[in-house]
């Protein structure tokens, strides 16, 4: 684990099978579980939780008080907001049917995939499953239930497709067939359901 920086002042609890990229920072209270694999130059903000066996890109940036729960895949550049759930259990019950305490045993955990350069905004709450593709924006406070296309703006409860943003993250402006950044005049496309950058 060297070249990574500790930033809780020894606060963070991080099993030594864990493998973390160099030039990323770890913040205060933070807790990464064993065989968790973190890409180079990531923020791992305070209260973070990184489960055991996730996987996280580089450049990704995991904000104050997030959950990011085993298996989960997030792929480069990828923003997880503050106090944002990434789930692993489809049907959650703390007893089996009978009434008796489950065991760890019990259950097989279905992890999150994040695309490259999403972002899944504050309080927001992933089910375990689910596929959020690249370059996507989950709003704050959403409940996505069901996978999200690349490019998609989700909003709302259960979450629903609402626009296309750019890599800039901002909502694209139609312009005939094609769509356009605002910020970077990148043009975009929409083939079968997906959105995708024209070279």
């Amino acid at each position: 684990m060297s070249g990574w920086s500790d930033r809780s002042g020894g606060s963070a609890d991080i099993d030594e099978c864990a493998s973390i990229g160099d030039g990323t920072s770890v913040w205060h209270l933070v807790q990464i579980r064993e065989h968790a694999d973190i890409g180079r130059n990531c923020v791992i903000g305070r209260g973070a939780y990184v489960g055991p066996g996730v996987v996280m890109g580089d450049n990704c940036k995991v904000q104050n008080l997030a959950l990011v729960y085993d298996p989960a895949i997030l792929g480069e550049g990828v923003f997880i907001g503050p106090a944002a759930i990434l789930t692993n259990d489809v049907y959650p019950r703390a007893v089996d049917p009978d009434g008796s305490l489950k065991s760890a045993d019990g259950w097989e955990a279905d992890g999150v995939t994040i695309g490259d350069g999403a972002a899944i905004g504050a309080r927001s709450v992933v089910r375990a499953g689910v596929t959020v593709g690249a370059w996507a924006l989950v709003g704050a406070g959403a409940v996505v239930v069901k996978d999200v296309a690349a490019h998609s703006m989700v909003l709302g409860n259960p979450a629903k497709h609402v626009a296309w943003v750019g890599r800039a993250g901002l909502r694209l402006d139609p312009d005939g067939d094609d769509f356009v950044c605002p910020e970077t005049g990148e043009r975009y496309c929409l083939v079968g359901g997906e959105l995708g950058l024209l070279e």
